[in-house]
């Protein structure tokens, strides 16, 4: 069985380009793959917990080796559910909408809880950094309002893309493809390359 975790960086619901897409390749894949569980985490109705003192301390206790206090625990475990339902995928489907020239808010947190030491990454101080995450696949699914590739700095810039990518190759997610569905506000021909959108997600997911 091929377990997929969907995860939904939108809270735009049937307005979200980006989501059209998601619920497209999965459509798609599962037409052509007999065998698949998915997973769907919707991270603005999911109940994530939050990243602060006491779990910001848990983690700094795991990367020393330090023992963790009773708060310090309970905020681990909470922090570690989120991840074990991560970790038990082998593919992965993010829909990421552009938002301010970046990642979503919630998507943010949710990467900040998931990527921890031991976990996500190790460490080593001669070698740096390693991604624990490796023998995963990943599709990534962006869109955006005004961005569009090539368009004067006056439009925004990306900073989306770079950043996502860097975290999938962080935690060692290094076979990925993505497909973009920027600049739909001003597009004269949005309607088209949507639709172009549609079936290279389509032929992806055929093929994936």
């Amino acid at each position: 069985m091929v377990r997929v975790l969907h995860v939904n960086s939108s809270p735009r619901s049937n307005n979200s380009h980006s989501l059209t897409l998601a619920e497209e390749f999965l459509t798609a894949y599962q037409e052509s793959h007999s065998d698949v569980e998915v997973d769907t985490l919707n991270l603005f109705t999911e109940d994530l917990p939050g990243f602060g003192v006491h779990a910001a301390e848990a983690k700094m206790a795991t990367f020393f080796g330090q023992q963790h206090s009773d708060d310090q625990r309970e905020a681990w475990t909470a922090t570690r559910r989120v991840f074990d339902r991560f970790a038990a995928a082998d593919v992965y489907l993010f829909n990421v909408p552009m938002w301010n020239h970046g990642v979503p808010y919630m998507l943010k947190q949710w990467i900040d809880i998931i990527t921890q030491p031991g976990w996500a990454f190790g460490f080593d101080p001669a070698q740096g950094y390693s991604g624990l995450m490796s023998g995963k696949r990943a599709v990534v699914l962006y869109s955006s309002g005004v961005y569009a590739d090539g368009a004067p700095a006056s439009y925004g810039t990306d900073f989306l893309t770079p950043y996502f990518e860097d975290w999938l190759n962080f935690v060692g997610i290094t076979d990925y493809q993505a497909i973009k569905l920027f600049g739909q506000v001003l597009d004269p021909d949005a309607a088209l390359n949507a639709e172009k959108a549609l079936k290279q997600v389509r032929e992806l997911a055929s093929n994936f």
